[in-house]
Parts: C-alpha cells; sequence; structure tokens
C-alpha cells in the first residue's frame, strides 16, 4: 500500500484544542501538509509603529553562515539572517521608516528598486553607509503605485559582488481597491549563484581569466534558486487561479518562463498592473524586471509538470556559455487531487494607465550602449552626464551598439516605451528597467515630475554596472 493510501485509512486530524477526529477516505481530508507548498515564502518585515498609515521596520545587513545547496553551508551576507530578505508590505500612502544597521565589513547601501522616493533616500552610491554605520531611510508610498518592487545593495563597484553573497529581498505595494479578484498569491525571487562542491561560493579574484570572463558576459551561477531554494514545489488545485509575482535578482541571467502546454496572464509589470490583461505562452524577464502573471490550474487532478527557463541567447558568441542552450526546470508544479473549483473571473480593464504627452517633450537625448561604456564614457561620481529640469517631459533614445542584450535601469522614475526599432509598443505599460536586445534600440518617454537630486542611470548587469557602465542624471 502506497504511502498516500495508508494516510487516508489511518491517519486521525488533530484540531484545534487537542479535538481528535477521524480522517474522511478522500483527498480533502489529508492533512494540510500534503498540500502544502515546500515554496517558502520569505518572512514578512515586523512593523515596530503604532502610527496609523506607517511602517517603522528594522533592517540589518550581515555576514551569516547558510545552505544555499543542500546539506552545505555557505559565508554569505543576509539581511535580518535570511536569503532573501524579509518582504516589504505597505500600501499607497503609507510612510515607510527603515532602520538599517550595516554590519557588513564593508561600505553598502539599499537601493529601494523602482520605488519613487527623494534621491537622498535612493540608496544610489552618492549616499554610502560605512562598515558598523546607521541610516534611516524614510519616505512616503505614493498614490497610484502599487506594484512589486524590491530591495538591494548598491555600493560604487561592490554591487555585484554583494548581490552574490546573498543581498537582496522583496517589496510590495498594495493598493486600496485591488481590482483584480481574491485568490492564492505567490512570490517568487528568482536568482542563480555559482556554489562549489563544498558549499563556498565562487566569485573570481579580480583580473583572473574567470573574472575577465563575468566582466564581458556578467556573472551567472550553476544553482539555480527561487527564494533561496533549489527546485521547490507549488501545488495548484485542478481550476484554482494563482497570482504569481516574480522577481527577477539575477546578476546578469535573462529568464524566459513557461510552463509546457500552458498559458500564461500577464497583469503587471515594474510599475504594477497593465490596462488590460495579456496572454502569453512564455515571459521575457531581464534581471531586476518584475512581473505579475496568474498560472490557471488547467490540468488533471495528479499531474505534476515544471516552470522552466527556456534557453534565451543574450550573449556574445565568444563568451557564450557551452550549456546555454539548455532548459532548466526551477519550480514543480503539482496538481491536488482535491474535487476542481470554479475559476475566478477576470476583469477585463484592470487600471487606466495614462499616456505622457509626446507633444510637450522639452529635450530628446540619445543614450548609447557599448560594452562597459555608455556615450563611450565610463562611470564618475564627480561628473553630472545628464542635466534636466523639474517637470520636463523627455524623450530618451536608447541604442544598443554591441552584440549583446543590455538591461538599461532608471532610478526614480517610471518611464513608458514608445517603439523597438521603430515599431510601435503594443500597450502602455509603467517601466523602471528595460531589456535592450544586441543590436536594436528603443525610445522611451519619461517625466521628472518630482524628486530633484542626482539619480544613477545604467546597465544592470550587475559586473557591467560595477565595471563603470553607469552615468549620473541631475533633476533640478
Amino acid at each position: 500500500m502506497n504511502r498516500c493510501a495508508t494516510l487516508l485509512l489511518s491517519l486521525t486530524l488533530i484540531a484545534p484544542f487537542g479535538d481528535t477526529r477521524p480522517v474522511e477516505n478522500s483527498a480533502e481530508a489529508l492533512p494540510a501538509a500534503l498540500h502544502a507548498d515546500t515554496l517558502r515564502n520569505p518572512s514578512l518585515f515586523v512593523n515596530q509603529s503604532r502610527a496609523p498609515r506607517t511602517i517603522e521596520v528594522n533592517l540589518v545587513a550581515a555576514p551569516a553562515r547558510l545552505a544555499l545547496t543542500p546539506g552545505k553551508l555557505s559565508d554569505v551576507y543576509a539581511y535580518n539572517g535570511s536569503i532573501p530578505g524579509p518582504t516589504l508590505e505597505a500600501r499607497e500612502g503609507d510612510k515607510v521608516i527603515v532602520h538599517f544597521t550595516n554590519n557588513l565589513p564593508e561600505t553598502t547601501t539599499i537601493h529601494w528598486h523602482g520605488l519613487h522616493i527623494p534621491a537622498a533616500m535612493d540608496g544610489s552610491p552618492l549616499y554610502p553607509v560605512p562598515a558598523g554605520g546607521k541610516k534611516d531611510y524614510i519616505f512616503n508610498i505614493d498614490s497610484g503605485t502599487a506594484g512589486t518592487f524590491w530591495y538591494h545593495p548598491h555600493p560604487d563597484t561592490r554591487t555585484g559582488y554583494q548581490i552574490a553573497k546573498g543581498l537582496y529581498g522583496a517589496i510590495i505595494v498594495r493598493p486600496a481597491h485591488d481590482p483584480l479578484p481574491p485568490m492564492p498569491e505567490k512570490l517568487l525571487i528568482l536568482s542563480d549563484n555559482r556554489v562549489k562542491p563544498d558549499g563556498s561560493l565562487d566569485i573570481p579574484a579580480p583580473h583572473t581569466p574567470g573574472a575577465i570572463v563575468d566582466e564581458e558576459n556578467g556573472r551567472e551561477g550553476n544553482v539555480m534558486l527561487v527564494n533561496g531554494q533549489v527546485m521547490p514545489v507549488i501545488r495548484i488545485r485542478p481550476g484554482e487561479v494563482q497570482r504569481w509575482r516574480i522577481i527577477n535578482a539575477g546578476a546578469a541571467r535573462v529568464y524566459r518562463l513557461a510552463i509546457p502546454g500552458q498559458t500564461l496572464t500577464q497583469v503587471g509589470t515594474d510599475g504594477g498592473l497593465f490596462e488590460h490583461p495579456a496572454d502569453i505562452k512564455e515571459l521575457v524577464i531581464a534581471n531586476s524586471e518584475r512581473a505579475e502573471i496568474l498560472v490557471r490550474g488547467s490540468s488533471t487532478p495528479g499531474k505534476v509538470t515544471q516552470l522552466q527557463d527556456l534557453p534565451y541567447d543574450r550573449y556574445m558568441p565568444q563568451t557564450r556559455p557551452a550549456d546555454w542552450n539548455k532548459a532548466r526546470n526551477l519550480v514543480s508544479l503539482q496538481y491536488t487531487t482535491e474535487r476542481p473549483v470554479a475559476p475566478v473571473t477576470l476583469p477585463t480593464t484592470l487600471r487606466l494607465v495614462p499616456a505622457l504627452d509626446t507633444s510637450k517633450v522639452a529635450v530628446r537625448r540619445t543614450i548609447v550602449l557599448t560594452q562597459g561604456m555608455i556615450n563611450q564614457k565610463t562611470m564618475d561620481m564627480h561628473r553630472i552626464d545628464v542635466s534636466s529640469k523639474l517637470g520636463n517631459t523627455e524623450i530618451w533614445t536608447i541604442d544598443n551598439a554591441v552584440g549583446m542584450d543590455h538591461p538599461f535601469h532608471l532610478h526614480g522614475y517610471q518611464f513608458q516605451v514608445i517603439d523597438r526599432d521603430g515599431v510601435p509598443e503594443r500597450d502602455r505599460r509603467w517601466k523602471d528597467t528595460v531589456n535592450v536586445p544586441k543590436h536594436t534600440r528603443l525610445r522611451f518617454i519619461v517625466r521628472f515630475d518630482a524628486n530633484p537630486g542626482m539619480w544613477m542611470y545604467h546597465c544592470h548587469i550587475l559586473d557591467h554596472e560595477d565595471h563603470g557602465m553607469m552615468g549620473i542624471l541631475q533633476v533640478t
């Protein structure tokens, strides 16, 4: 007799307060553990504030020893002792206060990736927190900015190293009224790391052959992680619809996600929900991008399938990995044997995404991406590369002049892609990061509507950023 059959016949269910009742002979009566995910949600920050609409939390970055692969401990950096760090949940209109302590042996920052906040709170390299130092990050969450974001270090020349060591976490901003109906929600933080058989992290020393390849290609790892786990399980009931919030926290990897034989519905990206849901067969998500998708329990009870990372060629030919064209399984998606449920009804319109007015463009700029440089310059912390006026609406052309993809990130502001190689973008979406494939160009429109100060823009392949593929925008 198999394990499930034995459980069905013999287990008892221990109810609250010690009430013991026999288990019915049905799959629905199985203990919850048999229907539970092995995917662990990162812990939530504990709110220390009793003030209304205020989130006040403590965040500590420190060395730790944790298991990135089963049975092996790694020397890592961690936020509040875990990888990923705790998730920051807030609502539009909330005030957020983060008491940050840097217990690392080096300078760091906390960058609140994608949030529309004051420049001094952005956590860019311009505002370092020294080893042993403290900083309070205080900002408000604007109305209309609900979505999925993330936080990570952003020190000058050390961002890639510190994220590789384990420093990253999620941010979820919820609206006052969510247009999507209630449904099970999953957070998937994708990352990869290079781990040796003994559990130690494989981070090449500067100027070694491995470091030179990483500097060109961007660091990719041999261990694929979802919420810090290898191949976790998500269970779904037939007919059920789940909402997955996905963050690509990798240093360089572009994921091409698919579930074999299934259609996904994408409902959001970096800046929150779309105007209308979009059915897709696969999702390409570059490093630092986010996406919200709906996954339907459209298969038969008991079936097992996988969320896969399909091959995607973002590479220079001379540094393309030998196994780049192999699919990788990331998550096991297991259908329960419970009775099917009726799927939820989705609205056809999620929200209005107002178009930025192209007739009021004050400036047009071209940003040329080459290998390791932007507009033929490397990063200088004392140089202003672009100056703009508060209230300006601008169109930026991002021209990728080389033979590998570059994901372009603008701090502090959301933008709308207009076209790619002259082909108009089908839908309006708010973005803060956009992948620019090899030898292509795209245009986006942005309005510098608030928060004067100095802001970063850069390639989000972390090795490229750390080696100077970054500039400074000053808004006055």
